[in-house]
């Protein structure tokens, strides 16, 4: 177990998710192989162990990975708490997709992973941070190079669209489209934050392409359930 930095322990919770998405510590999840780490370990000293409560954002403030106070409502802690919601419901997504045996879970695993690492780069606001904050942080190409090898994968497995798909296809697929909602809603948080030069143009690209894959393995789960897919029809007045 890793100790955080001097005053860590005080900071924010977006601050902190940024600390130890770095070195792969929240919540026992690895950054760098993307695996369950172990929960089953136990620090050496109880004192190790910080508390899930610290009353720093009783005011209505919270920390920034680079130590900087802003209000709750801030467009940064706006954007990091719609990734949190998308992490979340790609999580479900994860569960319904395990009861049907499905092999994109890892793959949405694999995403979680990466919003962790958008969010710390959100949490880093570019005007204030240090340059080893910036390399702690950074969001490279890589990830969104691999959600379209993702994309092109099952969009070869599906036939064209044909009419305009309402969200729906069984669990697995209507949960797969809530995401991609709020994944839209999460690129919506992340673009002012990159044309103001706080956040990496990476992360709102990923989501971009993150919800493109999500539409198309909503899709594909519905197929392969053998789910029908509502479309849209016109209701006459």
């Amino acid at each position: 177990f890793r100790r955080p930095p001097p005053g860590m322990a005080s900071a924010g919770r977006w601050g902190r998710w940024a600390w130890a998405a770095h070195w792969g510590v929240r919540r026992g999840l690895s950054r760098e192989q993307g695996e369950p780490g172990s929960l089953d370990a136990k620090p050496k000293s109880t004192s190790q162990v910080p508390k899930i409560y610290t009353k720093t954002g009783d005011k209505g403030f919270s920390s920034t990975f680079t130590g900087e106070r802003r209000a709750k409502d801030d467009q940064i802690f706006d954007a990091l708490g719609t990734l949190d919601e998308l992490s979340s419901a790609i999580g479900l997504c994860a569960e319904f997709g395990s009861e049907q045996g499905h092999s994109f879970v890892k793959e949405l695993h694999k995403v979680q992973c990466m919003l962790q690492d958008a969010g710390s780069n959100v949490a880093t606001p570019i005007s204030s941070a240090r340059e080893s904050h910036l390399k702690r942080t950074s969001f490279s190409e890589k990830p969104i190079l691999e959600l379209e090898t993702w994309i092109d994968q099952y969009s070869d497995q599906l036939p064209p669209l044909t009419a305009f798909i309402l969200p729906s296809g069984g669990k697995s697929s209507a949960a797969l489209h809530l995401s991609r909602a709020i994944c839209r809603r999460a690129e919506r948080r992340v673009v002012p934050l990159v044309k103001s030069g706080e956040a990496d143009a990476n992360v709102a690209k990923y989501l971009n392409r993150l919800s493109d894959y999500l539409f198309v393995l909503a899709r594909y789960a519905a197929r392969k359930e053998g789910k029908e897919e509502k479309v849209y029809t016109r209701t006459e007045p």
